[in-house]
């Protein structure tokens, strides 16, 4: 059969491109068509914008040009993606406007606020009054009106890091100076107006997309607000988190002390062979203050008969709880470790989410009445017999007798340990809770945020490989169902805490990128994995590698990387 028989012809060059969105909804335009035009197209008023969009399972931004037919899903702030340049955009057009209304101010972006929001800085100079705060509002407001474009650049590296000297940056200069030893000669900067700076990953085109803000007063510092993405998009009432903003600020002035505010400065420390240093320093305080919880549990001995641990996933609370134990038995008291774990119910009497699948992290997956009648037994002096929950076969067993010696202190460790409906039994004063996480400050410079999830997303991704048994990308596909039973059953009750712990290590992701990288390096391309393994890749790639084998034994880095010495502690 000829090639005419068959009914098939040499196919002519085509000068268009269709793009098949959600819905199965196809549509066509000329060849370079960006993803913003055809998102336009097909939705033109979205109740909440798209931010960025997925083509072909790539993250691309609005601005990529279409030039071969595919699928793209859009992405807005109800998703991690769309969110994370939405700030990212955000933070851009602040600075930007701060320039133009006060000539030569430094602003610092320092850390995120649970309400969504980030708290930064003036440095040099005093704080934004209300005035001047409502000044550079209305700037950013003007700018947002204009719907000014905001261009990616690749410029010549020497040629950015002589803009970044000549405005005194020297933070993003030692940053990128690594850049030029590994004989990389341009950087992927934006431009809007006149100003140019790195920002790193995507941006929105537009300041026009960037409506959604509010500056405001705090401390002596202001909040950059934007939407939650579980409410986009609007902006969430303030709340006052004080133990939280003291743990910043204490963390901030932690690594003014060891001269590490941004990535660029912990590199110089590893690349002088100095790094040892940061380590034996960052690891004295992580021991002051487990010190310090330690006496004030002491001090409050006549009273206090549980301690309470709890903390988002990754955050060390095994680790510290053994810590503690340690300290605890400096001052002649004897912990004893009460699992909550072993208190869920039956499987089949689990509750159910949403979905209709099981909740574990729920509270009533657990036997609350169970618990508290055996919490009260021991503390009565009584003999019980724990139970030991089988995650096999999904059942409650029996497990060991146990009795309190006198004066002995129950610590519990689990995600509801400050939720106040988990003990009912005992008086507040009998109860000395404890909130742990990972509360990183250590940013990549004075605009680029290091995110506190990130950083325990790659404890969690080493130490699931080396434990479990999960690949990077399994790991991944289950950090979004983990987020949302934090936000649900944790973070909501993290000021009910006596004490906050911050577990964050200023050189951990050093360690962390040559154990993490491989993990990552192995997800699929074609999975929707690889998205966040891509952005991971791509952000340790600032960081330089350091050798393991420096951690002191006792870290709670040891939890994710191996070799505690407090793998086998027992405190009985």
């Amino acid at each position: 059969m000829t090639m005419s028989e068959s009914n098939v012809r040499i196919a002519q060059p085509r000068d268009t491109v269709q793009v098949t969105l959600p819905g199965d909804l196809t549509l066509e335009g000329p060849l370079g068509t960006t993803v913003e035009t055809f998102l336009r197209a097909a939705f033109p008023d979205p109740p909440v914008p798209y931010i960025v969009a997925l083509v072909d399972g790539k993250l691309r931004e609005l601005t990529y040009p279409i030039k071969r037919d595919c699928k793209v899903e859009p992405l807005d702030l109800s998703q991690s993606d769309g969110v994370r340049v939405y700030r990212r955009s955000l933070s851009f057009l602040m600075v930007v406007a701060a320039g133009k209304v006060f000539p030569g101010v430094e602003i610092f972006v320092d850390h995120s606020l649970p309400f969504g929001g980030y708290f930064c800085e003036v440095r040099n100079r005093a704080p934004f009054t209300e005035a001047e705060l409502q000044a550079l509002a209305a700037e950013m407001w003007r700018m947002v009106e204009a719907d000014l474009p905001i261009v990616r650049l690749n410029l010549p590296l020497e040629e950015a890091l002589a803009i970044f000297e000549k405005r005194g940056e020297t933070d993003k200069v030692l940053l990128f100076q690594e850049r030029e030893r590994n004989k990389k000669t341009y950087l992927q900067m934006y431009a809007l107006e006149d100003y140019q700076d790195y920002f790193h990953g995507y941006m929105v085109p537009s300041t026009g997309y960037l409506k959604f803000f509010r500056l405001l007063c705090w401390e002596d510092g202001f909040i950059l607000q934007f939407p939650q993405r579980h409410a986009p998009p609007h902006l969430q009432p303030i709340q006052q988190n004080p133990q939280l903003l003291s743990v910043f600020r204490e963390y901030g002035q932690w690594l003014r002390l060891l001269g590490t505010e941004s990535v660029g400065e912990l590199n110089r420390i590893v690349a002088r062979g100095e790094l040892n240093k940061t380590i034996l320093v960052s690891e004295a305080l992580h021991e002051h203050r487990i010190s310090d919880i330690a006496d004030q549990i002491w001090d409050r001995r006549a009273a206090v008969r549980v301690v309470l641990i709890a903390g988002p996933s990754s955050s060390g609370k095994t680790t510290f709880s053994k810590r503690l134990g340690v300290q605890l038995l400096a001052h002649g008291i004897r912990p004893f470790a009460l699992e909550l774990d072993n208190y869920f119910h039956n499987r089949e009497d689990t509750p159910r989410d949403e979905t209709g699948d099981y909740d574990f992290e729920a509270l009533e997956a657990l036997d609350i009445p169970f618990f508290n009648a055996q919490l009260q037994a021991l503390l009565q002096g009584d003999e019980v017999q724990l139970p030991r929950f089988n995650f096999f076969t999904g059942k409650r067993e029996a497990g060991a007798k146990a009795r309190l010696r006198p004066g002995q202190i129950v610590i519990v460790e689990g995600i509801h340990g400050l939720n106040p409906d988990l003990i009912y039994t005992l008086p507040p004063e009998a109860l000395f809770r404890i909130y742990v996480s990972a509360l990183t400050q250590l940013n990549l410079d004075r605009h680029n945020r290091v995110p506190t999830t990130d950083t325990r997303l790659i404890r969690r991704i080493t130490r699931d490989a080396r434990t479990r048994g999960y690949n990077a990308a399994e790991t991944i596909a289950r950090w979004e169902s983990v987020r949302r039973g934090e936000k649900r059953h944790i973070f909501p009750y993290q000021e009910n805490a006596d004490v906050m712990f911050n577990s964050a290590l200023v050189y951990e992701l050093s360690v962390l990128k040559p154990l993490a990288e491989p993990l990552l390096l192995q997800v699929d391309s074609d999975s929707r994995q690889w998205v966040e393994a891509k952005r991971l890749l791509t952000f340790l790639q600032w960081f330089l590698p350091a050798n393991p084998d420096q951690v002191p034994e006792n870290s709670i880095l040891r939890e994710f990387i191996g070799g505690s010495s407090l793998e086998e502690f027992h405190w009985d």
